[in-house]
């Protein structure tokens, strides 16, 4: 199974297998269908469930090759916390150059044998080579989307990304997108399409890094489509849902989710001809999505998200000093100087209240608080907040909407534990393999086809790529099923 070709890993997250299958039928997607035909192909589990199923969670799982359970990375941002060696330590140290482009929750050591571009919701791990940092600022900011003033970009910043971006890999396609996105925005709709831009902005970057490196190991993180599902899930299948979309929303959001599948396969197809006849091709997903009709009743999943954190803090009586680290949705970490600033503001944040219920999810680990809104359903307009831990005198309370907004409309779309796992080698032999397989297996595979050696940390097997082609065929495993849809 060992080969000596180059591997590059396209971690896009959480496409949907039905959904892609779905597409590919009806003609959308022309590099997936290759891609797949010239596979061996695997339906993967997270084994994984509740707020176990994670994005930033399985990442680190297809990294490490180790269960959650064992690796206790529990939240966006902690990629530091692992103990285990992962796959770009691994190869670093069997001189195997890596170019790790944008991987969630991933981090590297001293050793680190490349380039390596942390994704854009990490706070403790830098971008290196460091000229990657005007691109990696840029990006993050535009992620985070801050509402506080210094979290927007400089002028002097975003003039340090465009020379950046001018001398690593621009492409005249990639600026006409840009330029035509901006112009089709001033009517006021569609900027929920600049995630393309983004894209091709990273793919712009991966191929000049690519190129120069020559790296045995590659990986290309997006995480675009996945927030797509996550937001409009609705207007792809509004039948199924109880809060139906506006006539004027559906207009523009009815193909959202089909055009992040659609951007994702003009990626699919650069990397073919990228890989050419010589790299192999490993696209992953960790997991997937379905549809979100848990909040149906109570007006849809809503998120909410501190309009200041400095006057939240202050409501509660937090006056140590503090750094602020936004993340991924509702979430944010806070980083003290000592341990019991963070104990107190742990506790202080804890008690907060709306309608009785508790606001915040909180989780504290020495000197850093992790946290986020724990409010999911539509509040009323006069919803009132409620700090009993406050220093004041008696319990301190101001208007919910003084302190939090509504942040990325109703969410309609959640993780389901399938996901996908179809490998290319330089042969292009075809098999659908018709059991599902553990996360686990993917680092040792990998390991495995660069001719290293798995360490005793990952204790499951690498895949077998060629003991089953005499077995497994592209009818062998029933296509992927809605699994919200009735047989």
């Amino acid at each position: 199974m060992s080969t000596t070709s180059p591997v590059i890993l396209l971690e896009f997250n959480e496409l949907t297998p039905w959904l892609m299958t779905r597409f590919m039928r009806e003609g959308h997607l022309p590099n997936f269908s290759r891609l797949f035909r010239e596979s061996r192909v695997f339906t993967t589990d997270a084994e994984e469930s509740g707020w176990n199923l994670e994005p930033w969670i399985q990442w680190v799982t297809v990294h490490s090759g180790v269960p959650a359970a064992v690796h206790g990375v529990r939240e966006l941002g902690e990629a530091h916390r692992l103990q285990q060696p992962a796959l770009t330590d691994i190869l670093s140290a069997a001189e195997r150059r890596v170019w790790i482009c944008g991987s969630m929750n991933a981090r590297y050591d001293d050793r680190l044998n490349g380039a390596f571009l942390p994704d854009p919701w990490t706070t403790s791990v830098q971008p290196r080579p460091h000229r990657l940092r005007a691109y990696y600022r840029f990006v993050q900011r535009y992620v985070h989307e801050h509402t506080r003033a210094e979290g927007r970009l400089t002028a002097g910043e975003c003039l340090g990304f465009l020379g950046f971006m001018l001398t690593h890999g621009l492409s005249p396609s990639t600026a006409t997108t840009i330029a035509r996105q901006l112009l089709r925005e001033r009517g006021g709709r569609y900027r929920w399409q600049r995630v393309a831009a983004m894209d091709r902005l990273q793919w712009d970057v991966f191929r000049w890094y690519y190129a120069r490196i020559r790296p045995h190991f590659s990986t290309f993180f997006l995480n675009s489509t996945a927030h797509l599902q996550h937001k409009y899930w609705r207007n792809l299948d509004p039948d199924r849902f109880t809060l139906r979309p506006t006539a004027e929303d559906q207009a523009e959001l009815e193909g959202a989710i089909l055009f992040g599948y659609r951007q994702m396969d003009g990626l699919i197809g650069r990397f073919l001809r990228l890989a050419g006849d010589h790299a192999t091709l490993v696209f992953c997903t960790a997991l997937s999505q379905q549809p979100c009709l848990l909040y149906e009743d109570s007006g849809g999943k809503a998120f909410y998200r501190p309009r200041d954190i400095d006057r939240l803090l202050a409501f509660v009586g937090v006056t140590s000093p503090y750094r602020y680290f936004p993340v991924m949705s509702e979430q944010f970490r806070l980083e003290f100087d000592g341990e019991a600033p963070a104990v107190s503001a742990h506790a202080r944040l804890a008690a907060l209240r709306v309608s009785g219920q508790p606001v915040m999810y909180v989780r504290r680990e020495g000197a850093e608080v992790f946290g986020g809104c724990s409010v999911f359903s539509q509040l009323s307009a006069g919803a009132m907040l409620e700090a009993p831990a406050s220093p004041a005198p008696g319990s301190a309370s101001t208007a919910f909407a003084e302190m939090f907004y509504q942040a990325d409309g109703v969410k309609s779309g959640m993780h389901h534990p399938d996901g996908m796992l179809w490998i290319r080698l330089p042969d292009r032999r075809h098999a659908v393999l018709p059991d599902k397989v553990s996360l686990l297996s993917i680092a040792p595979t990998i390991l495995r086809l660069l001719d290293v050696t798995p360490p005793d940390s990952m204790r499951a097997a690498a895949l077998e790529l060629d003991g089953h082609l005499d077995h497994a065929s592209a009818g062998a495993a029933a296509a992927p099923r809605d699994p919200g849809r009735r047989a």
